[in-house]
Protein backbone atom coordinates (compact mmCIF):
# COMPACT_ATOMS: atom_id res chain seq x y z
CA UNK A 1 0.00 0.00 0.00
CA UNK A 2 1.07 3.81 -1.11
CA UNK A 3 0.13 7.17 0.44
CA UNK A 4 -0.04 9.83 -1.06
CA UNK A 5 2.70 11.46 -3.30
CA UNK A 6 2.77 14.98 -2.10
CA UNK A 7 5.05 17.31 -4.89
CA UNK A 8 7.32 19.67 -3.91
CA UNK A 9 10.32 21.49 -4.90
CA UNK A 10 13.55 21.03 -3.61
CA UNK A 11 12.15 17.88 -1.52
CA UNK A 12 13.02 14.28 -1.33
CA UNK A 13 11.51 11.05 -0.66
CA UNK A 14 11.29 10.81 2.76
CA UNK A 15 10.30 6.81 3.77
CA UNK A 16 9.43 6.78 7.75
CA UNK A 17 8.30 3.60 9.25
CA UNK A 18 4.53 3.41 9.82
CA UNK A 19 2.20 0.38 11.87
CA UNK A 20 2.27 -3.09 9.79
CA UNK A 21 -1.50 -3.82 8.14
CA UNK A 22 -1.70 -7.35 9.94
CA UNK A 23 1.56 -9.08 9.07
CA UNK A 24 2.19 -6.90 6.33
CA UNK A 25 4.47 -4.42 6.35
CA UNK A 26 3.07 -1.01 4.74
CA UNK A 27 5.45 1.24 2.10
CA UNK A 28 4.75 4.90 3.56
CA UNK A 29 5.74 7.65 1.11
CA UNK A 30 6.17 11.31 1.60
CA UNK A 31 7.42 13.40 -0.54
CA UNK A 32 8.46 16.33 1.35
CA UNK A 33 8.97 19.85 0.29
CA UNK A 34 11.80 22.32 1.37
CA UNK A 35 11.41 26.07 2.44
CA UNK A 36 14.33 28.30 2.33
CA UNK A 37 14.55 31.51 4.09
CA UNK A 38 15.18 34.73 2.07
CA UNK A 39 16.30 36.84 5.72
CA UNK A 40 19.96 36.87 5.73
CA UNK A 41 20.05 37.68 9.69
CA UNK A 42 17.91 34.03 10.10
CA UNK A 43 20.24 31.67 11.46
CA UNK A 44 18.46 28.86 10.31
CA UNK A 45 18.75 29.12 5.99
CA UNK A 46 15.79 26.11 4.89
CA UNK A 47 14.12 23.51 6.81
CA UNK A 48 11.32 20.87 5.41
CA UNK A 49 8.04 20.26 6.36
CA UNK A 50 7.03 18.37 9.35
CA UNK A 51 3.55 17.15 10.85
CA UNK A 52 3.45 15.71 14.69
CA UNK A 53 3.10 12.08 13.70
CA UNK A 54 6.67 12.52 11.60
CA UNK A 55 8.56 15.01 13.52
CA UNK A 56 11.59 16.15 11.62
CA UNK A 57 14.64 13.88 11.98
CA UNK A 58 12.69 10.96 12.77
CA UNK A 59 12.77 7.59 10.58
CA UNK A 60 9.62 6.35 12.77
CA UNK A 61 5.74 7.76 12.94
CA UNK A 62 4.40 8.61 16.42
CA UNK A 63 1.25 5.99 16.16
CA UNK A 64 4.35 3.68 15.47
CA UNK A 65 6.31 4.81 18.75
CA UNK A 66 3.22 4.83 20.88
CA UNK A 67 1.92 1.19 19.72
CA UNK A 68 5.43 -0.27 20.63
CA UNK A 69 5.13 1.40 24.06
CA UNK A 70 2.10 0.01 24.64
CA UNK A 71 2.34 -3.45 23.54
CA UNK A 72 5.18 -3.52 26.16
CA UNK A 73 2.92 -1.33 28.85
CA UNK A 74 -0.46 -2.65 28.49
CA UNK A 75 -0.47 -5.86 26.17
CA UNK A 76 1.56 -8.00 28.49
CA UNK A 77 4.70 -8.21 25.48
CA UNK A 78 8.26 -8.70 26.08
CA UNK A 79 10.30 -5.78 24.24
CA UNK A 80 11.74 -8.74 22.46
CA UNK A 81 8.35 -9.89 21.39
CA UNK A 82 7.13 -6.38 20.39
CA UNK A 83 10.47 -5.56 18.41
CA UNK A 84 10.26 -8.89 16.50
CA UNK A 85 5.94 -8.20 15.48
CA UNK A 86 6.95 -4.47 14.19
CA UNK A 87 9.84 -5.15 13.49
CA UNK A 88 12.07 -2.18 15.44
CA UNK A 89 15.07 -3.13 17.60
CA UNK A 90 15.09 -3.95 20.98
CA UNK A 91 16.63 0.12 22.43
CA UNK A 92 13.77 1.83 20.29
CA UNK A 93 10.70 -0.51 21.83
CA UNK A 94 12.40 -0.02 25.46
CA UNK A 95 13.23 3.65 24.93
CA UNK A 96 9.22 3.57 23.77
CA UNK A 97 8.22 1.85 26.54
CA UNK A 98 10.04 4.21 28.89
CA UNK A 99 8.16 7.25 27.29
CA UNK A 100 4.67 4.95 28.09
CA UNK A 101 5.65 4.39 31.49
CA UNK A 102 6.23 7.98 32.40
CA UNK A 103 2.63 8.89 32.05
CA UNK A 104 1.86 5.63 34.59
CA UNK A 105 4.51 6.82 37.19
CA UNK A 106 3.94 10.17 37.11
CA UNK A 107 0.56 9.79 37.61
CA UNK A 108 -1.17 11.09 41.11
CA UNK A 109 -1.56 7.91 43.78
CA UNK A 110 -5.20 7.32 43.99
CA UNK A 111 -6.97 7.79 47.75
CA UNK A 112 -5.78 4.59 50.08
CA UNK A 113 -7.54 3.43 52.80
CA UNK A 114 -6.26 0.09 53.06
CA UNK A 115 -2.76 -0.20 52.87
CA UNK A 116 -1.18 -3.69 51.85
CA UNK A 117 2.93 -4.33 52.54
CA UNK A 118 4.22 -7.44 51.36
CA UNK A 119 7.67 -8.73 49.79
CA UNK A 120 8.56 -10.68 47.00
CA UNK A 121 11.94 -12.45 45.91
CA UNK A 122 13.47 -11.31 43.00
CA UNK A 123 16.09 -13.84 43.16
CA UNK A 124 19.31 -14.88 44.98
CA UNK A 125 21.45 -12.56 47.35
CA UNK A 126 24.62 -11.80 46.43
CA UNK A 127 27.75 -12.19 48.69
CA UNK A 128 31.21 -10.72 47.86
CA UNK A 129 34.14 -11.27 50.43
CA UNK A 130 36.10 -8.29 51.07
CA UNK A 131 39.55 -8.81 49.60
CA UNK A 132 41.20 -6.85 53.22
CA UNK A 133 39.49 -8.45 56.18
CA UNK A 134 38.01 -11.59 54.05
CA UNK A 135 34.46 -11.47 55.57
CA UNK A 136 31.68 -11.83 53.41
CA UNK A 137 29.41 -9.18 53.21
CA UNK A 138 25.94 -8.81 51.81
CA UNK A 139 26.09 -6.36 48.01
CA UNK A 140 22.78 -6.73 46.82
CA UNK A 141 19.09 -7.27 48.87
CA UNK A 142 16.90 -9.50 46.03
CA UNK A 143 13.76 -8.74 48.20
CA UNK A 144 11.14 -6.46 46.91
CA UNK A 145 9.04 -4.79 49.33
CA UNK A 146 5.51 -3.91 47.31
CA UNK A 147 2.94 -1.44 48.11
CA UNK A 148 -0.57 -2.14 47.39
CA UNK A 149 -4.16 -0.63 47.31
CA UNK A 150 -5.96 -3.77 49.38
CA UNK A 151 -9.17 -2.12 49.37
CA UNK A 152 -9.55 -0.49 46.05
CA UNK A 153 -8.08 -1.22 42.83
CA UNK A 154 -5.22 1.27 42.55
CA UNK A 155 -3.36 -1.86 41.95
CA UNK A 156 0.54 -1.52 42.99
CA UNK A 157 1.59 1.31 44.11
CA UNK A 158 5.29 1.16 43.88
CA UNK A 159 8.16 -0.88 44.52
CA UNK A 160 11.49 -0.52 46.89
CA UNK A 161 14.77 -3.49 46.98
CA UNK A 162 14.68 -4.45 50.29
CA UNK A 163 12.60 -5.19 53.00
CA UNK A 164 14.14 -2.93 55.75
CA UNK A 165 12.02 -0.39 58.35
CA UNK A 166 14.37 2.09 56.48
CA UNK A 167 13.37 1.00 52.81
CA UNK A 168 9.57 0.99 53.57
CA UNK A 169 9.98 4.75 55.50
CA UNK A 170 11.88 5.66 52.59
CA UNK A 171 9.50 4.97 50.27
CA UNK A 172 6.77 6.40 52.31
CA UNK A 173 8.43 9.70 52.94
CA UNK A 174 8.61 10.31 48.87
CA UNK A 175 4.34 10.31 48.87
CA UNK A 176 2.63 13.03 49.91
CA UNK A 177 1.70 13.91 53.23
CA UNK A 178 -2.36 14.59 52.76
CA UNK A 179 -2.18 11.00 51.32
CA UNK A 180 -0.44 9.22 54.11
CA UNK A 181 -3.11 10.28 55.94
CA UNK A 182 -6.17 8.91 54.00
CA UNK A 183 -4.75 5.99 55.61
CA UNK A 184 -6.67 4.19 57.96
CA UNK A 185 -5.32 0.64 57.99
CA UNK A 186 -2.00 -1.33 57.09
CA UNK A 187 -2.47 -5.06 56.06
CA UNK A 188 0.56 -7.05 56.09
CA UNK A 189 1.57 -10.45 57.20
CA UNK A 190 3.35 -11.53 60.93
CA UNK A 191 6.64 -9.40 60.19
CA UNK A 192 7.91 -7.18 63.21
CA UNK A 193 9.56 -5.58 60.55
CA UNK A 194 7.00 -4.14 58.66
CA UNK A 195 4.92 -3.85 61.81
CA UNK A 196 7.33 -1.17 63.05
CA UNK A 197 8.10 0.90 60.07
CA UNK A 198 3.85 1.48 60.04
CA UNK A 199 4.04 2.49 63.30
CA UNK A 200 6.50 4.95 62.52
CA UNK A 201 5.48 6.23 59.23
CA UNK A 202 2.19 5.79 59.43
CA UNK A 203 0.94 6.14 63.42
CA UNK A 204 -2.83 6.73 62.67
CA UNK A 205 -3.13 3.55 61.04
CA UNK A 206 -4.28 0.50 62.51
CA UNK A 207 -1.95 -2.69 61.99
CA UNK A 208 -3.89 -5.49 60.19
CA UNK A 209 -2.84 -9.37 60.29
CA UNK A 210 -5.60 -11.49 58.63
CA UNK A 211 -6.23 -15.29 59.89
CA UNK A 212 -4.87 -17.10 56.60
CA UNK A 213 -0.96 -16.05 58.33
CA UNK A 214 -2.42 -17.37 61.40
CA UNK A 215 -3.61 -20.78 59.86
CA UNK A 216 -0.14 -20.87 57.79
CA UNK A 217 1.66 -20.37 60.79
CA UNK A 218 -0.47 -22.94 62.60
CA UNK A 219 0.49 -25.60 59.79
CA UNK A 220 4.23 -24.83 59.66
CA UNK A 221 4.00 -25.92 63.31
CA UNK A 222 2.37 -28.90 63.13
CA UNK A 223 4.86 -30.02 59.96
CA UNK A 224 7.78 -28.93 62.15
CA UNK A 225 6.97 -30.84 65.06
CA UNK A 226 6.24 -33.93 62.85
CA UNK A 227 9.69 -33.55 61.40
CA UNK A 228 11.36 -33.03 64.92
CA UNK A 229 9.83 -36.25 66.44
CA UNK A 230 10.31 -38.45 63.49
CA UNK A 231 13.91 -37.47 63.50
CA UNK A 232 14.53 -37.68 67.21
CA UNK A 233 12.65 -40.87 67.56
CA UNK A 234 13.35 -43.21 64.67
CA UNK A 235 17.08 -41.50 63.80
CA UNK A 236 16.35 -40.88 60.54
CA UNK A 237 13.61 -38.93 57.88
CA UNK A 238 10.29 -39.74 57.44
CA UNK A 239 9.20 -43.14 55.54
CA UNK A 240 5.65 -44.08 53.62
CA UNK A 241 5.11 -46.99 55.67
CA UNK A 242 5.40 -44.63 58.72
CA UNK A 243 1.87 -43.79 60.15
CA UNK A 244 3.17 -40.18 60.67
CA UNK A 245 3.94 -40.23 57.24
CA UNK A 246 0.80 -41.53 56.04
CA UNK A 247 -1.34 -38.58 58.01
CA UNK A 248 0.29 -36.03 57.04
CA UNK A 249 -2.04 -34.74 55.16
CA UNK A 250 -5.17 -35.11 57.06
CA UNK A 251 -3.11 -33.56 60.03
CA UNK A 252 -3.31 -30.04 57.72
CA UNK A 253 -7.06 -30.43 56.89
CA UNK A 254 -9.69 -28.79 59.07
CA UNK A 255 -11.15 -30.84 60.78
CA UNK A 256 -14.94 -30.24 59.58
CA UNK A 257 -13.14 -30.91 56.24
CA UNK A 258 -12.28 -34.10 57.60
CA UNK A 259 -15.06 -37.50 57.58
CA UNK A 260 -15.60 -40.01 60.18
CA UNK A 261 -13.89 -42.46 58.32
CA UNK A 262 -11.04 -39.89 57.35
CA UNK A 263 -10.35 -38.87 61.22
CA UNK A 264 -10.44 -42.47 62.29
CA UNK A 265 -7.77 -43.25 60.39
CA UNK A 266 -5.33 -40.20 61.45
CA UNK A 267 -6.67 -40.14 64.80
CA UNK A 268 -5.99 -44.36 65.58
CA UNK A 269 -3.04 -45.21 64.16
CA UNK A 270 -1.09 -42.09 65.91
CA UNK A 271 -2.67 -42.79 69.19
CA UNK A 272 -1.33 -46.65 68.97
CA UNK A 273 1.90 -45.79 67.63
CA UNK A 274 3.42 -44.22 70.71
CA UNK A 275 5.26 -41.15 71.41
CA UNK A 276 5.27 -39.64 68.06
CA UNK A 277 2.08 -40.61 67.72
CA UNK A 278 0.72 -38.84 70.91
CA UNK A 279 3.12 -35.75 70.48
CA UNK A 280 1.22 -35.18 66.93
CA UNK A 281 -2.15 -35.51 67.89
CA UNK A 282 -1.19 -33.16 70.98
CA UNK A 283 0.13 -30.42 68.29
CA UNK A 284 -3.05 -30.86 65.96
CA UNK A 285 -5.74 -30.02 68.80
CA UNK A 286 -3.42 -26.79 69.57
CA UNK A 287 -3.80 -25.98 66.18
CA UNK A 288 -8.06 -26.74 65.87
CA UNK A 289 -8.00 -24.77 69.30
CA UNK A 290 -6.49 -21.61 67.56
CA UNK A 291 -8.77 -22.12 64.65
CA UNK A 292 -11.97 -22.48 67.32
CA UNK A 293 -10.80 -19.02 68.68
CA UNK A 294 -10.33 -17.33 65.18
CA UNK A 295 -13.87 -18.75 64.09
CA UNK A 296 -15.13 -17.78 67.26
CA UNK A 297 -14.33 -14.19 66.82
CA UNK A 298 -15.25 -13.75 62.98
CA UNK A 299 -18.42 -15.34 63.47
CA UNK A 300 -19.13 -11.84 66.52
CA UNK A 301 -19.46 -13.65 69.83
CA UNK A 302 -18.85 -11.86 72.57
CA UNK A 303 -15.87 -10.80 74.51
CA UNK A 304 -16.18 -13.30 77.00
CA UNK A 305 -16.20 -16.25 74.54
CA UNK A 306 -14.06 -15.27 72.81
CA UNK A 307 -11.75 -14.85 75.89
CA UNK A 308 -12.25 -18.08 77.23
CA UNK A 309 -11.35 -19.92 74.10
CA UNK A 310 -8.13 -17.55 73.74
CA UNK A 311 -7.53 -18.73 77.28
CA UNK A 312 -8.10 -22.43 76.63
CA UNK A 313 -5.56 -22.20 73.85
CA UNK A 314 -3.00 -20.79 75.53
CA UNK A 315 -3.34 -23.01 78.45
CA UNK A 316 -3.31 -26.27 76.10
CA UNK A 317 0.25 -24.76 74.20
CA UNK A 318 1.63 -23.62 77.74
CA UNK A 319 1.16 -27.49 78.89
CA UNK A 320 1.88 -29.38 75.92
CA UNK A 321 5.85 -29.20 76.65
CA UNK A 322 6.41 -28.67 73.02
CA UNK A 323 8.51 -25.74 71.66
CA UNK A 324 6.94 -25.16 68.92
CA UNK A 325 3.45 -25.36 69.81
CA UNK A 326 4.67 -22.56 72.91
CA UNK A 327 6.07 -21.08 69.93
CA UNK A 328 3.04 -20.49 68.20
CA UNK A 329 1.59 -19.14 71.45
CA UNK A 330 3.53 -16.91 71.93
CA UNK A 331 3.18 -15.54 68.69
CA UNK A 332 -0.14 -15.53 68.66
CA UNK A 333 -0.33 -13.92 72.11
CA UNK A 334 2.11 -11.50 70.90
CA UNK A 335 0.14 -10.37 67.49
CA UNK A 336 -3.16 -10.56 69.16
CA UNK A 337 -4.43 -6.94 68.68
CA UNK A 338 -3.52 -6.93 64.64
CA UNK A 339 -4.88 -10.42 64.60
CA UNK A 340 -8.26 -9.16 66.17
CA UNK A 341 -8.20 -5.89 63.90
CA UNK A 342 -8.32 -8.05 60.97
CA UNK A 343 -11.60 -10.38 62.89
CA UNK A 344 -13.03 -6.46 63.40
CA UNK A 345 -12.47 -5.37 59.96
CA UNK A 346 -12.08 -8.22 57.44
CA UNK A 347 -9.65 -6.11 56.17
CA UNK A 348 -6.59 -9.01 54.31
CA UNK A 349 -3.62 -8.49 51.98
CA UNK A 350 -4.69 -10.48 49.57
CA UNK A 351 -4.68 -8.33 46.94
CA UNK A 352 -0.60 -7.84 47.82
CA UNK A 353 -0.47 -11.80 47.77
CA UNK A 354 -2.16 -11.59 43.83
CA UNK A 355 0.11 -9.36 42.93
CA UNK A 356 3.36 -11.12 44.35
CA UNK A 357 2.21 -13.94 41.86
CA UNK A 358 2.05 -11.61 38.80
CA UNK A 359 5.30 -9.88 39.58
CA UNK A 360 6.57 -13.67 39.92
CA UNK A 361 5.03 -14.19 36.27
CA UNK A 362 6.12 -11.23 34.02
CA UNK A 363 9.86 -12.21 35.48
CA UNK A 364 9.31 -15.70 34.35
CA UNK A 365 7.83 -14.79 31.03
CA UNK A 366 11.24 -12.74 30.28
CA UNK A 367 13.20 -15.12 31.64
CA UNK A 368 14.27 -12.78 34.49
CA UNK A 369 15.22 -9.32 34.70
CA UNK A 370 19.02 -8.09 35.30
CA UNK A 371 18.03 -4.91 35.67
CA UNK A 372 15.90 -3.98 39.15
CA UNK A 373 14.43 -0.76 37.59
CA UNK A 374 13.33 -2.38 34.49
CA UNK A 375 11.41 -4.85 36.48
CA UNK A 376 9.90 -2.24 39.14
CA UNK A 377 8.85 -0.14 35.94
CA UNK A 378 7.32 -3.28 33.97
CA UNK A 379 5.84 -4.92 37.22
CA UNK A 380 4.03 -1.39 37.95
CA UNK A 381 2.35 -0.86 34.70
CA UNK A 382 1.33 -4.67 34.50
CA UNK A 383 -0.05 -4.67 37.78
CA UNK A 384 -2.12 -0.77 37.37
CA UNK A 385 -3.81 -2.16 33.66
CA UNK A 386 -6.92 -2.79 35.22
CA UNK A 387 -7.07 0.73 37.11
CA UNK A 388 -6.33 2.17 34.38
CA UNK A 389 -8.71 0.52 32.21
CA UNK A 390 -11.18 1.52 34.85
CA UNK A 391 -10.46 4.97 34.32
CA UNK A 392 -11.05 5.20 31.33
CA UNK A 393 -14.53 3.53 31.38
CA UNK A 394 -15.21 5.60 34.39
Amino acid sequence: MRGVRVPGEGGGDHPPRDLPYGERRLEFLWHKRRWWRREASCPRKSFTEQIPQIPAGTRLTERLRCAAGRRARDAGSTVVQAARDLGLSWPVVMDAFRAAAARVIEAPLPEVRVLGIDETRRGRTRWEQDPDTGKWQLTRDRWHTGFVDALGTGGLLGQVEGRTVADVLAWLSTTPLAWRKTIRHAAIDMSATYRAAVRAGLPDAIVVVDHFHVDQLANKMLSMVRRRTTAETRGRRGRAADPEWKARRRLLRNREDLTDEQFAKMWNPLLDEGEIGQILLIAWIAKESLRTLLALARTGADREQVGDARWKFLTWCADSDIPEVRTVATTVDRWWPEIAAFLDTGHSNAKSEGINRVIKLVARNTFRFRNADNQRLRTRCVTTRRAREHLRTA
